[in-house]
């Protein structure tokens, strides 16, 4: 099983820095969390997309070549690239430059992305995505799989005889499908062959596996090799020396940042008695130390019949910089050691 860290690249400013001293100090952290990551001997770190005041991962590539410029061996992937909202050939051009200057490292996770400010910005109609989505991702992956495209669709100009460049380094380069809950999402990624990876923030892990069983049966009718299947999971989560000290870290910034995204998504109040049952046997955040997060790791793979990869989401929670490359040296001395 491969371990590694998604950010969001949150703007921390616990000294109430102006807005730009911020936001070049939270990037810089950023870049460090991500260089000690290698260090851990983790495998990969994602970045997300967002166009939000709060998070500064509007261009993700362009962090992740940062990245790759400061790292070797650990491999670099957005998490996820908003699809929907971009052009498949500059998705495919800005990843396939990621994958140059890192020498073959970067893997791009596409998807429709949980918020919904990426589609009036870019000035697509919400009630099309799927339809967009769909389209796009199609383009995206014959792109991947040839130099020379002729195609034509709805949300954007044909392309005729266009060659495409550059081209990797990696002879095909890795696209998995980010999704949430819909089944037609699963049974997408089955179809097309792809990576799955699954973004779990809440709820019990369980709950995925008839979607996942749907994955793996469509897959294999569809007649993929089984050899290529990977299944990953993107959890919540922060590992502290004891689980007292990681829930002191972890619950009040968890509890802010999810009561303001619930007042614009209907959901209901955290709770501390909710936050317990999330981080118990069934729950889908992994906070505590490192036993009893490779206990929970353990049972997250076999909820859903094993996994390829999990990363863990740990900034959400505005916790300090140095708390955060401690959480990281753990999971990467302690954790991933045992599980491998």
């Amino acid at each position: 099983m491969e371990i590694g860290i998604d950010s969001f690249a949150s703007v921390n400013n616990p000294n109430h820095l102006p807005e730009h001293e911020a936001n070049v100090q939270s990037l810089n952290d950023l870049l460090e969390r991500i260089v000690c990551s290698e260090e851990s001997g983790l495998d990969v770190f994602g970045i997300g997309e967002h166009h939000r005041k709060e998070f500064l991962d509007s261009a993700p590539s362009v962090i992740l070549a940062a990245a790759a410029a400061k790292t070797n061996k650990i491999r670099l992937s957005s998490a996820v690239t908003v699809l929907s909202a971009a052009d498949p050939v500059r998705v495919f051009q800005d990843f396939s430059t990621l994958d140059i200057i890192s020498n073959g490292r970067a893997e791009i996770i596409a998807g429709r992305g949980s918020f919904s400010e990426a589609f009036p910005l870019f000035g697509f109609d919400i009630n099309d995505y799927d339809e967009i989505f769909a389209e796009k991702l199609n383009l995206l992956l014959k792109i991947r799989d040839n130099n020379t495209i002729t195609w034509s669709g709805k949300f954007r100009s044909k392309l005729v005889n266009q060659n495409i460049y550059p081209r990797p380094v990696q002879k095909k380069l890795p696209v998995w499908l980010g999704v949430g809950g819909t089944p037609q999402s699963f049974a997408r990624a089955g179809q097309l062959g792809l990576p799955l990876m699954i973004a779990i923030i809440g709820g019990e892990t369980r709950r995925f596996r008839l979607f996942v069983d749907l994955y793996r049966e469509t897959y294999l009718a569809s007649g993929h090799n089984p050899d290529n299947m990977k299944i990953g999971i993107h959890c919540l989560g922060y590992i502290a020396k004891s689980k007292e000290e990681a829930i002191k870290d972890f619950y009040p910034g968890y509890q802010q940042v999810f009561n303001k995204i619930g007042k614009e998504r209907g959901w209901p109040q955290v709770t501390r008695d909710r936050f317990e049952k999330q981080i118990g046997p069934q729950g889908a955040l992994i906070v505590g130390e490192p036993d009893e997060a490779i206990e929970k790791i353990t049972n997250h793979s076999e909820s859903l019949g094993g996994i390829s990869r999990l990363t863990f989401q740990m900034n959400v929670a505005a916790i300090s910089h140095k708390k955060l490359l401690n959480s990281i040296d753990l999971i990467g001395c302690k954790i991933k050691p045992l599980l491998k």
